[in-house]
């Protein structure tokens, strides 16, 4: 089973920007389509953004213009580069595959927006 290891949070003033990283045991990109997740303090996990194994992304609703997904097949590494970030992105960033079935979660990288 792939190993995820996220990384890259912080804390971050309102407007301001951050971008995680999220690095896999072995290539994966070229075979599913991969996520990155969030959970805020007492909320159920949500889905962020996806790309395919084909490059074609997705994002949810509240992060369209701000969040963009990436991957770097040669590192085996995925990206979220988050701009404008707002209160309400402070949460805990996964990553895994877009959709069930999911790998293992991994610990996380904390985000928090705050003035």
């Amino acid at each position: 089973q792939v190993r995820l290891v996220e990384s890259g949070g912080g804390l971050v003033q309102p407007g301001g920007s951050l971008r995680l990283s999220c690095a896999a045991s072995r290539s994966i990109f070229a075979i599913t389509a991969m996520g990155w997740h969030r959970q805020a303090p007492g909320k159920p996990r949500e889905w962020v953004a996806v790309i395919s194994r084909f490059g074609s992304t997705n994002y949810t609703d509240s992060v369209k213009g701000r969040f963009t997904i990436s991957t770097d097949r040669a590192k085996n590494t995925m990206y979220l580069q988050m701009n404008n970030l707002k209160p309400e992105d402070t949460a805990v960033y996964y990553c895994n595959t877009a959709r069930e079935p999911f790998t293992s979660w991994g610990q996380g990288t904390q985000v928090t927006v705050s003035s």
